[in-house]
């Protein structure tokens, strides 16, 4: 392992209680392929998905996973053939999007909104747990505050950022050419996303930011979650009629006097039982909501 790896390793288990444990072998994961659309593809495994564009000017990656996974990430991208890494667009600040920064970083510029390289290079306070800044070598050296396009591989790769969705950071990637969007984690393939209030993130400004996204899709888009399988237009509506319908469930019952305990006893729509089944369970998803809705 290299010293940008070491320092990458360090780094992740500091910053990973938000999506992964620190304790998880990383040796033990596998990083797997799938052909997405043309020249696009996704990288999944433990962390976020992985999306890439591979061909004669080199390859573009949709954030980098946990650093510990580097040299699998590597191996995978070799085997796609497409030349040296070139650029690196990070959809959220969260370790298990971003990890891979320290190590990447040196090779490949790093692009991303500017409040994900505010948080990666300061201190960052979440549930009374204060974690250090990511080394420097991650840290984004590219940024924007709208949106930035990378004319790379024959298309105009668009990051437009939506505020105060997953976090105060977010991005959603537009590989205009192709028709495949990368979410980052403003979608939570067939699960209750995790909101993260803490980072600026709101429920409402979420749900919003997704209707606003559906706008602007074609019917035969190809969508990348930040987490989950390879998605539909008519997934992500599913998940946007998730927001509005449980996040209103719980604004009723609080304007009905109900506590939180209340209404975490009453649950959510049989619907949406298999949702709480990934990292954020029914029970949690309310009371993210229940907090985010509260003055």
């Amino acid at each position: 392992m290299n010293r940008f790896a070491g320092i990458a390793v360090a780094c992740c288990l500091l910053l990973s209680g938000v999506l992964a444990s620190a304790q998880q072998d990383f040796s033990k994961v596998e990083i797997k392929v799938q052909n997405v659309k043309g020249h696009i593809y996704m990288l999944n495994g433990t962390g976020g998905n992985i999306g890439v564009s591979v061909g004669p000017d080199g390859i573009l990656v949709v954030d980098d996973k946990f650093a510990p996974l580097a040299d699998k990430i590597r191996a995978a991208l070799q085997g796609l053939g497409g030349g040296k890494l070139k650029f690196i667009l990070n959809t959220h600040f969260h370790s298990d999007h971003t990890g891979g920064n320290p190590v990447f970083g040196p090779e490949a510029p790093i692009i991303a909104h500017t409040n994900v390289r505010k948080r990666l290079s300061s201190e960052q306070t979440r549930g009374g747990r204060t974690t250090p800044p990511m080394p420097k070598e991650g840290w984004p050296v590219l940024t924007f505050d709208h949106s930035v396009s990378v004319h790379f591989n024959g298309e105009e790769i668009k990051a437009l950022h939506f505020p105060h969705g997953h976090t105060d950071g977010d991005s959603v990637i537009f590989f205009t050419g192709s028709n495949v969007v990368h979410m980052g984690d403003d979608f939570f393939a067939g699960r209750f996303p995790f909101v993260d209030l803490d980072a600026g993130g709101d429920v409402e400004g979420l749900t919003k930011n997704i209707d606003q996204v559906i706008q602007q899709l074609p019917a035969d888009v190809t969508i990348i979650p930040g987490h989950g399988p390879i998605s539909t237009l008519d997934d992500l509506k599913t998940y946007h009629r998730m927001l509005v319908e449980t996040t209103e469930v719980v604004r009723q019952r609080m304007s009905g006097g109900k506590s939180l305990a209340e209404i975490k006893g009453e649950g959510l729509a049989a619907e949406w039982k298999s949702w709480g089944s990934g990292f954020i369970s029914a029970d949690r998803w309310i009371e993210t909501i229940h907090r985010s809705l509260s003055p």
